[in-house]
């Protein structure tokens, strides 16, 4: 009852380490300090997706470095703002779109543009409503309606890289401001039945039919307390190198452009010129520098993301509770501590880990396909510490134990052999010659003798103890074996030199049945084989010690039956019944009883009829889960 409640506590032990590594790991996600390492996992995954087709509904107007080096103006004068605006509206797209500053004159053209801005009823012009850090913002384009304006404020992450989208806020007045991405999507999909509603359950989500914006929230996917003011969204970009159609202002004031492009399309008209600057860092895009990708094309994204998502199902990028985000962490956890309690070799347990990292890398990769973003950091953390860490912790106590258990009955040994022996014949000496009738002088030698012999054989005992290696057997001090060799090869040469110490007597037995074959040790320490060695050694020597006109011994070292087996039958001593072997359970037994726990396996002695005794080891190289699980 006691070794039960032991191995309990023991069990107890190793899951509330376990629950610990898994709650300091919720403590560095609490505290935000995974944050970088999720977003950072998260971008990759965005760029790892299937490349997706090109949006034709989208096409991006870029005035670039030729443009500009041709009107050899910068900004953009009015004038030409106009001819590109007149030229666009007669491909009648659905919307255009204008992210280019205009709240101050650019002459020459200004008044011809005020005139284009008021003629020109699907357009969508820009304004930034929140102060940057400066303090700045700045105005549209005077006299146009509400309706024709949107802001294009972003939110950056703390690495300063874009991953939401900022689609409706306050300004400094109070005023409930959409952006002009949302604009540009909620005028194109009003014309295609889907008008932009409120969601009854929450004041600042939005959608449109039955297509929900999923709002973000502070401790959306990986984010910790992040600033979650007005309504955003996780973008969800198109993976594709190039998603969009992209034109030049010259192409368009030539002509050379696919009218297919445009008309009943949507247009965005933005800087596309490196000296502009007008850059937004962003990883999640698949582009060929994450910091160098310009402002409309990041709008564009956001546009795409909106209108497919209506008209096309493509997913938004949605996350679970928190509840069900720290549930996942832990079931990882578990699933890692018991993969450490079931595996004990340790290119087994790396493979093991490596194989459920792939499948946790897999899982969240197909949810962000399909659009869901779970924890992937803090979940591979609490698999791998509990899996490899706990794993060799748990190795390391069990060794440790064992190793404890079997040093005290080596101290309990020595004390009853100092006990039974040395001290037994003192007292003898000591009864002898305070009696009348002492000891003759060579009586009392022989007496000495004994007592020096006996003295000398507790001397080799713990001497015998304290030169052992890690990887070495010993058996004097001289004569040393290899534990890294085979084991059948190891327990050969115990044998040998067992019967080498004492050939007279081995040499007298008429018949050896010798059987040293490969044996299964991939499971077994170099603690353990050496273990085995002493079980060989001590049941030799009892044979010698106990079994009384032996003419037959059997060694049998091999696998039968899926099990290893180490036996040694004579046929010496008869014993009549079962309570004549417990004058001989003394600490070697108690030693070989251990190792068959140790091991998960099984010691047994009993007689070997019609005469003689049976001392055998067995266990399994593979054991049952339920069986490692406590």
């Amino acid at each position: 009852m006691r070794q039960i409640w032991t191995k309990v506590n023991s069990s107890n032990n190793i899951w509330r380490t376990g629950f610990t590594t898994i709650a300091f790991v919720i403590s560095l996600r609490l505290v935000g300090w995974l944050q970088f390492f999720e977003c950072t996992a998260f971008d990759t995954f965005m760029q790892l997706r299937p490349e997706e087709s090109i949006d034709e509904r989208i096409l991006i107007v870029g005035i670039n470095e030729n443009d500009i080096n041709r009107i050899k103006a910068y900004p953009i004068p009015d004038r030409d703002i106009t001819v590109l605006l007149n030229k666009l509206k007669t491909y009648q797209p659905t919307v255009i779109g204008l992210d280019i500053i205009r709240d101050l004159p650019q002459v020459p053209g200004h008044p011809e543009l005020i005139k284009t801005f008021k003629e020109i009823k699907n357009l969508i012009v820009v304004e930034k409503v929140l102060p940057d850090r400066s303090g700045s913002t700045f105005n549209p384009p005077p006299s146009l309606p509400q309706e024709q304006i949107g802001f294009t404020d972003a939110v950056a992450d703390t690495d300063g890289k874009q991953r939401r989208s900022l689609l409706a806020v306050s300004n400094l007045q109070r005023k409930w401001r959409f952006s002009f991405t949302l604009k540009l999507a909620k005028t194109y999909l009003k014309t295609q039945g889907f008008p932009l509603e409120n969601v009854d359950d929450d004041p600042y989500a939005m959608r449109f039919k039955s297509t929900k914006l999923p709002r973000f929230q502070p401790n959306s996917g990986g984010y910790i307390q992040a600033d979650a003011a007005g309504s955003q969204i996780l973008i969800n970009f198109r993976n594709r190198r190039k998603p969009f159609h992209l034109v030049s202002l010259t192409q368009i004031q030539n002509g050379k452009i696919n009218p297919d492009w445009i008309r009943g399309k949507i247009v965005l008209i933005g800087m596309t010129s490196p000296s502009a600057k007008d850059y937004v860092n962003s990883s999640g895009m698949n582009s060929e520098n994450a910091a160098l990708n310009y402002g409309v094309e990041i709008q564009a994204h956001v546009v795409s993301q909106l209108v497919s998502a209506v008209l096309d199902n493509r997913p938004m990028i949605n996350v679970w509770a928190d509840g069900w985000e720290y549930l996942w962490i832990i079931v990882w956890g578990i699933f890692g501590l018991s993969l450490g309690r079931l595996i004990r070799n340790p290119l087994k347990m790396l493979l093991s880990i490596t194989i459920a990292t792939i499948c946790l890398i897999l899982i969240c990769y197909l949810l962000i396909i399909i659009g869901w973003w779970v924890p992937i950091v803090p979940a591979f953390l609490t698999l791998v510490f509990n899996g490899v860490g706990l794993a060799a912790f748990y190795r390391y106590d069990e060794a440790l134990r064992y190793r404890i258990r079997d040093r005290q009955l080596i101290i309990d040994q020595i004390f009853d052999a100092i006990h039974s022996h040395p001290l037994q014949t003192l007292n003898i000496i000591l009864r002898e010659v305070q009696s009348d009738e002492s000891l003759s002088p060579q009586e009392f030698i022989s007496k000495l003798q004994q007592l020096n012999q006996q003295l000398r054989d507790v001397y080799d005992l713990i001497k015998r103890e304290a030169v052992s290696e890690l990887d070495s057997f010993y058996f004097q001090q001289e004569k040393r074996l290899d534990l890294s060799q085979p084991l059948d090869d190891i327990l050969f040469e115990v044998y040998n030199e067992v019967v080498e110490q004492d050939y007279t007597y081995f040499n007298n037995i008429k018949q050896k049945v010798l059987k040293f074959e490969a044996m299964d040790e991939r499971n077994l320490t170099i603690e353990q084989k050496r273990s085995l060695c002493s079980f060989l050694e001590e049941a030799l020597r009892n044979v010698k010690k106990y079994a009384v006109g032996i003419t037959r011994l059997e060694v049998i070292c091999t696998q039968e039956d899926g099990k290893n087996v180490i036996r040694v039958a004579d046929n010496g001593l008869k014993f009549e019944t079962m309570a004549d072997l417990s004058s001989h359970l003394g600490f070697g037994t108690k030693l070989a009883q251990n190792l068959g726990k140790q091991l998960g396996g099984e010691f047994k002695r009993y007689p070997h009829f019609p005469k003689g005794m049976v001392c055998q080891l067995s266990w399994s190289a593979n054991k049952l889960w339920f069986w490692r699980l406590f």
